[in-house]
């Protein structure tokens, strides 16, 4: 049986069991790599992806829960990165390794789609389940203070 659902805007029909992660379906079956696997159990934020706007860890979501609703990857954010997250990632250099960046900032632009100028408290516990081993958290921080002024 076909999963149909949008992702980016375009829509698909994937013919995968109904189980399967969201990660794998969009990692394996559409060559969105840009999501990235960390953890596998929903603790550490690298997979967050968009759920009909809301950020949701795409490990853990099943395909059969994304039938008839819409997914944004980090290619679909903004394909030339003109996104407010991503040009101020851009501009302060926030990455270190880069391997988590792309889920900090799909929960970044979820929190600034909810709360246009959040505090300093809002930015930390929308953050928090995402992890950065390199510990770039003050860029983090200071990246979604500069994006919430629209860049």
């Amino acid at each position: 049986m076909a999963i149909s659902f949008n992702v980016n805007g375009r829509p698909v029909s994937l013919e995968a069991p109904p189980e399967m992660p969201v990660l794998w379906a969009l990692r394996d079956l559409l060559n969105l790599t840009g999501t990235k696997y960390g953890c596998g159990i929903g603790a550490c934020g690298a997979c967050t992806i968009h759920l009909d706007g809301k950020a949701v860890l795409a490990c853990v979501v099943r395909l059969e829960e994304v039938a008839g609703r819409a997914v944004t990857t980090i290619e679909g954010l903004d394909p030339d990165g003109n996104h407010p997250v991503q040009r101020a990632w851009a501009q302060l250099g926030v990455p270190q390794c880069g391997y988590c960046q792309p889920g900090q900032i799909m929960r970044a632009a979820a929190l600034l789609a909810e709360k246009k100028n959040p505090t300093d408290a809002e930015i930390d516990q929308a953050m928090a389940g995402n992890i950065c081993r390199c510990g770039c958290y003050q860029r983090i921080h200071a990246a979604i203070r500069l994006a919430a002024t629209g860049v």
